[in-house]
């Protein structure tokens, strides 16, 4: 059976007429950042500054041991030292302390001296140093997707956006679109690719008018409009909608790379200007902010710091009877108990919600939750597996598939919180074959 054979793709009610119209805010940096030494689930670094270090934007302050990332600092100023604070994992995780001293001293990560030059290699080079990551919010090494690029055909770049609320890819795109084109030629090298797909969402004529356009300096790089439905971001989804052909693993059993789009305008400064990932453009929005706008900050950010900016909550995120906050969007997003944690160079959007008090009806056995679900998983019976703790019966279903996309959740007529059950299973297997390989 195929893994998309479901119903799947859902019209959701976007709301991203809040923000889509509104120039990008650049936000001042604070007095104090904080790096956070996470990437993902992994916390393994090196640290190359100590307390007193004087840094500049763009100096290497940490890597990754176990799949090498650099991490750079966003800010010039001083190292105070490393503390634990919150994290959008909901954990206290170690950040590195930088004293702003708002003279923007800025150092580039890379030089390279002739950008149209460069062999397939040297991209790749450049890939790993800048610390380029999946930007539309997985975290994922770049470099690592182009490794070993064997009988690559097609780049695909993802700038569909299905997420409810978030603006932030669609704004940059057409702030950045010459760097989106740039970079997306640079991935093609990177793979020897032969051609490259941009493909964003229908009903955005604005953007694919200037899509259109630069394309006629780029004849191996064309823009593609995909259905306005939901999970269409998920790069299988992506995929097979583009393609329509399926795969196992990974896209490139079938000759593709996905990348996000802000990934490619990111590679393209970080070539050209030297500048790794130090800034982010952040949709901040929801109904329980003042005022829903896209802003660029820098990473280390205080989520509070740049909501006061922005004008403030229409109500206390944290009044258990009043709303809540995601780090992320909506459906994919993680409830975060407070607006402490930083801006990470992976974070996409965040949303403030009201909270709703809706009591959720017992299961109704309707099957919806199956038949929306894009990777053809069963939330039901997962959902009894987890109440049971019977690990051998979320195994068989393969909860591990699941990409915690939100659709169950939504879909479901008794307001089930299901998404989250399947999740906490998803841990439950996931620990218990930690245990087993210990």
């Amino acid at each position: 059976m195929s893994i998309l054979s479901g119903k799947g793709k859902v019209k959701l009610n976007g709301q991203k007429g809040l923000t889509k119209d509104k120039p990008i805010l650049s936000i001042e940096a604070p007095d104090v950042v904080y790096i956070p030494l996470v990437l993902g689930m992994a916390t393994d670094f090196d640290v190359h500054v100590k307390e007193g270090d004087h840094v500049c934007i763009g100096t290497k302050l940490a890597t990754r041991k176990s799949m090498y990332v650099p991490i750079y600092s966003s800010v010039s100023g001083t190292v105070k030292g490393i503390e634990k604070r919150m994290h959008v994992s909901k954990r206290l995780q170690q950040h590195i302390v930088i004293e702003n001293d708002h003279k923007d001293e800025r150092v580039k990560a890379i030089e390279v001296s002739n950008p149209d030059d460069m062999s397939q290699s040297e991209v790749f080079e450049a890939i790993k140093e800048l610390g380029l990551i999946g930007l539309g919010g997985s975290g994922f090494p770049t470099y690592i997707k182009y490794s070993h690029p064997e009988n690559i055909d097609t780049i695909l770049i993802n700038g569909v956006e299905c997420e409810p609320f978030l603006t932030s890819d669609h704004l940059a795109m057409k702030r950045d679109i010459k760097a989106l084109f740039d970079g997306t030629q640079f991935l093609m090298k990177a793979a020897d690719a032969k051609k490259a797909i941009i493909a964003i969402k229908e009903h955005k004529p604005d953007l694919m008018e200037m899509l259109v356009e630069e394309a006629k300096n780029y004849p191996s790089i064309e823009p593609k409009e995909v259905p306005d439905r939901y999970p269409m971001g998920w790069e299988r989804v992506l995929v097979e909608t583009v393609f329509k052909k399926e795969y196992d693993k990974l896209p490139a059993e079938i000759g593709v790379i996905v990348n996000n789009s802000s990934t490619a305008i990111a590679l393209s400064k970080g070539i050209r200007n030297g500048e790794p990932i130090t800034h982010r453009v952040v949709t901040f929005s929801g109904n329980g902010v003042v005022n829903p706008q896209n802003v660029e900050v820098a990473v280390g950010t205080p989520v509070n710091y740049i909501i006061e900016k922005i004008g403030g909550y229409i109500e206390d995120p944290y009044d258990e009877t009043e709303g809540f906050l995601l780090g992320g969007g909506p459906m994919m997003g993680k409830s975060v108990m407070n607006d402490t944690f930083v801006i990470y160079p992976y974070c996409n959007a965040i949303t403030v919600l009201k909270k709703e008090n809706i009591k959720p009806l017992p299961c109704l056995k309707c099957g919806e939750c199956t038949l929306h679900c894009p990777a053809h998983l069963q939330p039901v019976r997962i959902m009894q597996g987890e109440k049971g703790a019977n690990v051998e019966l979320l195994e068989k279903l393969e909860v591990d598939r699941c990409v915690e996309c939100g659709m169950c959740t939504y879909i479901c007529p008794s307001k089930i919180e299901v998404t989250d059950m399947v999740a906490k299973a998803k841990r439950r297997v996931q620990l218990a074959q930690k245990r087993k390989n210990a």
